[in-house]
This record gives structure tokens, C-alpha cells and sequence, in this order.
């Protein structure tokens, strides 16, 4: 099937973002609508149905790609787990969406869909070996490796966020203790100071020191985990996304500091730690784009 359009879907704790795009990447309409709670899966499927019909009544897009915060098997059809929303444990989302939407419809972790788009429109362009980690209500991950996406043993790898930085540390809803998502996401930051992100990020952008030093604090906490990450991947960058990347410029500074401190110079020759150029639109774009190559005969 071929297809002028295309629809990308980024689901998150907090939020669902649509986009209709033309097959070249170009945004045609965005919508982007609450999670509902608790975030079951009958429930979300419901509201991806809603979605998807709202920003496409007219059927103009027949494949759509669904971002999801966990591993999919390795059809891309079934969504194994999502360790931070309740009840996603082998949940057939595919089959169920394709019912009813009449659209054909793939599934990905919404760190690889991130990559994804970065690749395709942002700031992975032209790059082979690319990191990304998506700081949000959870932290998530995509890698490329040798310019192909790499996703692990049946679909299941590339959960950055899940590696171990302290043995001790909070317990994570994965089983893992002191993971890196306990020290990067939205939660983990509350921890420091218990405040809205977004607010947060106003104060440090307002001159605010005992903020500013929140945000260092956090960007030293997510240093050590991308440490552990450049040592296995030895990536020519590494991309930060997702809610809190829009404070990035408070907390890479940290960030590059202890990797620097803590890596050996071989491993990070000609490294690259940015945010990402697409901002929270990756996930969307990526999600379309993967649509269209697992979806159609040819894609550009």
C-alpha cells in the first residue's frame, strides 16, 4: 500500500500527540490530547480511535504509527510491556487499532521513534551512531548503530533507562533499583524540588541560583547514566528529548562536565550532547516514518 499521508502517534503518561503528515515528512495537522487515567490499555485504545478520527476524518491517511513507552515484540503488533501505565502486559494494541480504524497500523518504542525522526528531519541527519534518551514521566531510549535502528533480541532492547547508576537507589516500577529513570525523569526532578518542570525551567530562566542549581544537580545525576551509555555505544552524538529537554540549556552544561570527567577520551572522540532539534514532535515523526517503511513496497 502507498500512500500520499501518513499518521505518527506519540503516547506518553501525560499526553497523546498526533500528526497528519505528507509522505515527506512535512506536518499537516497536529492534535494532541490528554492520557486518560489511569492509562489502561482499553481505555488508550479508545482514545488513539478518537484521535486518529479527529485529525483524519476523511481517511486521507491509511497508515499510522503508534509510539509507545516500552518494548514491542518483534512483529511490531504487540505492545509487551509499558512498566509505568497499568495493565500493558502483551496487549495486542495493533489487532485492536486495525479493527477499528480500518487502517493499517505498526508499533514502536517511542525512544526508537524518536531516533527515528532525528535521522529523518532533526539532528541525527547524516549521522550512524546515535543515542537518544526521552526524559519524561519515564525515561526512554532509542539507538542507531551502523545507521540501522537498533531494537535487541525479539524487539526488546535499547531500554536506556533502565540501566542501574545506584545499587540502592528508588525502586523502579521494571524491578531494577537506583535505575537512571529514577534520577532523569519528571519524577525523579520533583525529588529535588517538588515543582512543575515547566516552572522549574522558568525560575532557572529568570536568574533564580537555588533552581538553577536544582537543574545541575539533575544534569549530574543524568551525566553518570549517559557515561555508562558512551562506553557500551561510543556514539557520534548523543540527543536528549522528551517534556524536560525544553530546560536543556540549564542542565547539559552538567551533563557534558561529567561525562567528560568520567569517560576516557578514546571513547568519546568527536562527541555531540545536544538536545533534540525536533523538540517534542520526534516521537510523532518517527512514529509516521517508521509507518511508511514497514507499511509501504517503497518509501522516500
Amino acid at each position: 500500500m502507498r500512500s500520499d499521508q501518513v499518521i505518527g502517534v506519540d503516547l506518553g503518561g501525560m499526553a497523546i500527540k498526533f500528526a497528519r503528515f505528507h509522505r515527506d515528512g512535512e506536518l499537516l495537522q497536529q492534535l494532541q490530547i490528554p492520557t486518560p487515567q489511569p492509562a489502561i490499555p482499553g481505555a488508550v485504545t479508545m482514545a488513539l480511535c478518537e484521535g486518529i478520527e479527529q485529525i483524519d476524518p476523511r481517511h486521507h491517511a491509511p497508515l499510522v504509527g503508534v509510539g509507545l513507552p516500552g518494548p514491542m515484540d518483534a512483529t511490531a503488533r504487540v505492545a509487551r510491556t509499558c512498566i509505568n501505565l497499568p495493565g500493558w502486559k502483551e496487549v495486542p494494541l495493533a489487532d485492536w487499532l486495525e479493527s477499528r480504524l480500518q487502517r493499517r497500523v505498526t508499533l514502536a518504542n517511542d525512544g526508537s521513534c524518536a531516533i527515528v525522526g532525528e535521522l529523518w528531519r532533526g539532528a541525527a541527519k547524516n549521522l550512524t551512531d546515535v543515542v537518544l534518551l526521552t526524559l519524561g514521566t519515564g525515561v526512554g531510549g532509542g539507538v542507531v548503530l551502523g545507521g540501522k535502528l537498533f531494537t535487541g533480541y525479539n524487539g526488546a532492547g535499547a531500554e536506556l533507562g533502565l540501566i542501574g547508576i545506584q545499587p540502592d537507589g528508588p525502586s523502579c516500577n521494571s524491578g531494577n533499583r537506583g535505575s537512571l529513570e529514577q534520577f532523569a525523569s519528571s519524577t525523579a526532578l520533583r525529588r529535588l524540588y517538588d515543582q512543575d518542570p515547566r516552572e522549574l525551567n522558568k525560575r532557572a530562566d529568570a536568574g533564580d541560583p537555588d533552581i538553577q542549581a536544582v537543574w545541575e544537580q539533575y544534569g549530574q545525576n543524568l551525566g553518570i547514566g549517559i557515561a555508562s551509555l558512551i562506553y557500551i555505544f561510543t556514539p557520534q552524538c548523543v540527543l536528549v528529548g522528551g517534556g524536560l529537554a525544553a530546560a536543556a540549556s540549564h542542565f547539559l552544561p552538567a551533563v557534558r562536565r561529567e561525562v567528560k570527567k568520567r569517560v576516557h577520551t578514546v571513547s568519546r572522540e568527536g562527541l555531540r550532547i545536544e538536545a533534540c532539534a525536533l523538540g517534542n514532535g520526534a516521537g510523532r515523526l518517527g512514529a509516521a516514518r517508521l509507518a511508511l517503511q514497514r507499511l509501504t513496497d517503497t518509501s522516500q
